[in-house]
Order: C-alpha cells, then structure tokens, then sequence
C-alpha cells in the first residue's frame, strides 16, 4: 500500500517551500522505503530553489540525509529492514564511458533518478525526489544502490553530513587537490563543504591551512577545526596569502563558493604552478575571466571538482574511520537543528552567507 509523508515542496522556483501531505508510491523493484531521521540544508538546495540548477518540478528537495530502511522493494539484495542508511544523490552507474574508466563522479547517468515521480502531493499531481534523493520529508523512496548502510548506532545527525558536505570537502582535498604534508592550502568559504576542506587540509598535514570568508563569527570554529589563519576575501588577499606562504603564494586553493569573483580569488593566492580545485556550484551567466597571458606564464592548474571526486561506497568507509578516530569532526558544523517548516529561513540566511550546517531532525527525541 502506498505510504503517506509529509515533505518540503518546491512547486516553482522562487517560490517557498510548501510542507505538505505527501503519499509514496510502492517501492519496485531494487528500490527500498526510508524513514528519514535527519538531512542537512545545503547551498545545492537553495541553488535547486532558486532556479540556478535545474530540475523536475514540482519536487520534493533535499539531498544530504540519513535514515532507516523501512521497506524493500523487489530484487533488494544488500539492504534489510532497519538498516541505517545514507542517502546517496550521486549514485554512479557502474556501466557508463566514466565509470568504467575510474570516474564514477563523472557518471552520465548519475541524476538518472530524479527523472522518475516517486510521490503524488496534495493536489495528486505528481512529485519528483530533488536530486534524486527527497530527504526533506518524514519518508522518501529510492533506489537501493542511492544507499549506503552505516555501522550500527553512528550518529543521526553528524551521519547526514557525510552524504554531501563531507563527502565533497574532504573528498576535494583528499581525492582531488591531493594535499600532501607541508603544502599550503587556502580554502574560500566556510560552510559545511568548506569548514569539512579545512579539517581534511589538517588531517593531510597542510601547513599553512588558511580559511577565508566574509563572515568574522566564522573564525573560531574554522581555528577550532584546523585554520591556521582565518582572513576576509578583498583586494589585499593575494598578498596576504603570499606573506604567510614564503612569498610565493599558496600550493592549493580549494573554492567552495561558486561565483566567479571568489575562483579568481582561488586563481590569484596561488604560487606559480599551484593548484585550484573549484567545488562551489555557480550560475552559467557568471563568468569567470583569465588573461591568455597568465594561463601560461603562471603554470597554474584550474580544475573542477564534482562530489569531492568521490565513490560513495569506497570513500563513505574512510569517512566513518576518521569520524570515530576524532580527527573529523561533523558534531560542530551543526549551527541549528530545525524542523522542515524552518528551510525556508536557513534558505535566507544561505542567501546572506550566514551559518555553518542546519539539519533538520525528524525525530527531536534523540539522534545524537
């Protein structure tokens, strides 16, 4: 029987979330039936609200989430009932051009999920699961391989940022700059994405490990999590950048912000030769400018990063490792626990910058 939810809608963008009854088709084959216990609120979500990434609508957003199983569908072979999970909204398709050449990250077919209705709202018109994944609602329905179970009892709350904000921050340092001991990083923007870059530059050996954001009552948590310095972006950055890096400039910038002002930015606190891995997600109209000239002259690397060029399955393991070793910290990004009527204003505060990682819990009881 088909079960009923109530979920975060997005019926047009620009237009607020609307929490509403929704009803959850039966899972088919090779998809399971989750009862969400907590989803983090990402910039990719206010990004999918406002229109800046496309997508079927009217949805149901949400992407960073942890649950429980609660139904399998047909052919269900890896999961049971009351398995704890993590969402997945990337999950590669093992058979593509990418995938089979190591690039599971790069997967074509990634969002393939997304296309599909799972639910119908209020009104019976049918709803689509935002990236795939629908963690804005008391239950979602996906597929089994959007999955990745958890040891049991990991934390709810620090478990639901593993699904996007640290899989992609650590990922970006770890998996795509390559950060060795003794190389100097800087990382713009310190939200979830960011504040997790800054902690993976530490457990990398970095040194200097430089955090830059607009918003001063960041600094303290990103020292607390491994900055060395904590500096405002301006026209002074650069510099500044150079005097704590010998003169030359930094090894590694990591962009985790998606605008064009703050990749130059990325582009000009690099050495010669230095490396700058773009994460944030921005608008195609914002482009970013380079001279011919310094492209070569300069020997710098810019280079994208898509889901902290990750496998969730294999490098989900590595996080949980470092999660229960202390050396990553999840508890501490979470600013605000809220619940689904609250997204609406962590969206705003998203537009002005503000907070590391609200999550909302499901269940307020008790989830760690």
């Amino acid at each position: 029987m088909p079960s009923t939810a109530v979920g975060a809608v997005l019926r047009a963008t620009d237009q607020p979330l609307r929490v509403e009854e929704i009803e959850l088709r039966d899972p088919g084959p090779s998809e399971v039936r989750v009862r969400m216990t907590a989803a983090g609120v990402c910039h990719s979500d206010l990004s999918l609200a406002r229109g800046v990434l496309p997508h079927h609508l009217p949805a149901v957003l949400g992407h960073e989430g942890v649950g429980d199983v609660v139904e399998v569908g047909e052919g269900v072979t890896g999961l049971r009932v009351g398995d704890q999970v993590v969402l997945n909204w990337s999950p590669p398709c093992r058979d593509c051009w990418f995938c089979r050449g190591g690039q599971p990250y790069l997967c074509q077919a990634s969002l393939r999920y997304a296309t599909r209705p799972h639910a119908v709202g209020a009104d019976g018109q049918p709803l689509f699961p935002g990236l795939g994944a629908a963690a804005f609602a008391t239950e979602t329905l996906v597929a089994e391989d959007a999955c990745v179970p958890l040891p049991p009892g990991t934390p709810a709350v620090e478990a639901a940022l593993l699904g996007c904000a640290a899989l992609t921050g650590v990922g970006a340092v770890r998996n795509a700059a390559r950060v060795r001991p003794g190389e100097s990083v800087v990382v713009l923007g310190l939200g979830g994405v960011g504040l997790c870059a800054v902690q993976a530059a530490r457990i990398a050996g970095a040194d200097p490990v430089i955090a830059v954001d607009p918003a001063p009552e960041k600094a303290a948590l990103a020292e607390s999590l491994g900055a060395t310095e904590v500096l405002e972006p301006g026209p002074e950055l650069a510099r500044r950048v150079r005097r704590l890096t010998g003169g030359r400039g930094a090894d590694h910038a990591v962009e985790c912000v998606g605008r064009a002002t703050s990749i130059r930015a990325a582009w000009d606190v690099l050495r010669r030769g230095g490396r700058a891995t773009v994460v944030g997600l921005g608008e195609r109209s914002d482009t970013l400018t380079l001279s011919a000239a310094e492209v070569a002259m300069l020997g710098r690397t810019l280079a994208g990063c898509m889901y902290g060029d990750c496998d969730p399955a294999e490098d989900l393991p590595v996080l949980l490792g470092l999660l229960g070793a202390g050396a990553l910290d999840l508890g501490s990004l979470v600013d605000r626990r809220i619940d689904l009527a609250e997204v609406e204003d962590v969206f705003a505060d998203l537009d002005r910058g503000r907070g590391a990682r609200a999550v909302v819990v499901f269940d307020q009881g008790d989830q760690g």
